[in-house]
């Protein structure tokens, strides 16, 4: 008999329904065929603005302002590519903005960033961090009917989106699968009460420094400190070997951003 919502009984751990593990996760005995099914690259592009731009003109500012958001609609407007831009203005030192950037050709995200760089604005910005990932189902959670099958995203319906690299110790991979999954199943049940919370795991292995790069998308900054608290006391934290830096991002739109920034 299921839990009544408010019975106060702590809810169990959920169902397992269909294959729990994958127990060639190398594929040394099933010598699985590559994926080369389309999938979503994302960009998650960080910026900072020169402090001279600050000391121009006000008219040049305002038309380097312009120019340059003019840019930025161009390319939230195009079908081939998902954009979505954030503040860090106040929230982080060494950032003032983010351009969270979606697409099945990482190629856009090339040219997209050539026109910028072309831009007056442009010639004022640099990027201490770029992060580059892939979309992909998570072999955790692909046991529960109809979790981690799909594989389109769309970003951005919070306020805010908390940004991180993540690399697991060699430690991690060492272990059975059962034991991994075991893990998971812990990380994932601690996490079940955060609703207003959404997660996206990307996956970098290869063509970036990090393994992951994890964004949580929310309305309630409270709630995510929270949760990454609580995730700190799970089995599966001892394992983890870098998760830095950590990016506040508040969702605002072109216009308000390059009015922040100078």
């Amino acid at each position: 008999m299921s839990e009544q919502r408010g019975s106060g009984a702590p809810a169990g751990p959920p169902q397992r329904r269909g294959p729990m593990v994958d127990l060639d996760p190398s594929g040394q005995v099933s010598q699985k065929e590559p994926d080369r099914g389309r999938r979503q690259f994302l960009n998650y592009a960080f910026y900072k603005v020169d402090r001279e731009f600050r000391r121009l003109g006000a008219d040049e500012k305002a038309a380097a302002r312009e120019e340059f958001a003019d840019v930025i609609r161009c390319w939230e407007s195009r079908e081939d590519t998902i954009l979505r831009t954030y503040s860090l203005v106040g929230l982080r030192a060494d950032a003032d903005f983010m351009l969270w950037r979606i697409s099945h050709d990482p190629l856009c995200f090339q040219e997209m960033q050539a026109q910028m760089n072309r831009t007056t604005l442009g010639a004022y910005l640099e990027q201490p961090y770029n992060l580059l990932s892939l979309q992909k189902r998570s072999q955790y959670v692909n046991r529960v009917e109809g979790s981690g099958e799909g594989v389109e995203l769309l970003p951005g319906q919070g306020k805010y989106l908390f940004v991180y690299p993540f690399v697991k110790t060699r430690q991690w991979y060492a272990l059975t699968p059962h034991a991994r999954q075991g893990m998971m199943d812990e990380h994932i049940f601690a996490s079940t009460p955060f609703k207003g919370v959404r997660l996206n795991t990307s996956y970098s292995y290869g063509i970036d420094d990090q393994e992951f790069v994890v964004a949580f998308d929310s309305d309630y900054p409270q709630e995510f400190v929270d949760l990454v608290g609580r995730l700190r006391y799970t089995e599966a934290s001892l394992y983890t070997q870098r998760d830095t830096p950590m990016f506040t991002c508040a969702k605002a739109d072109i216009a308000t951003i390059v009015e922040q920034v100078g």
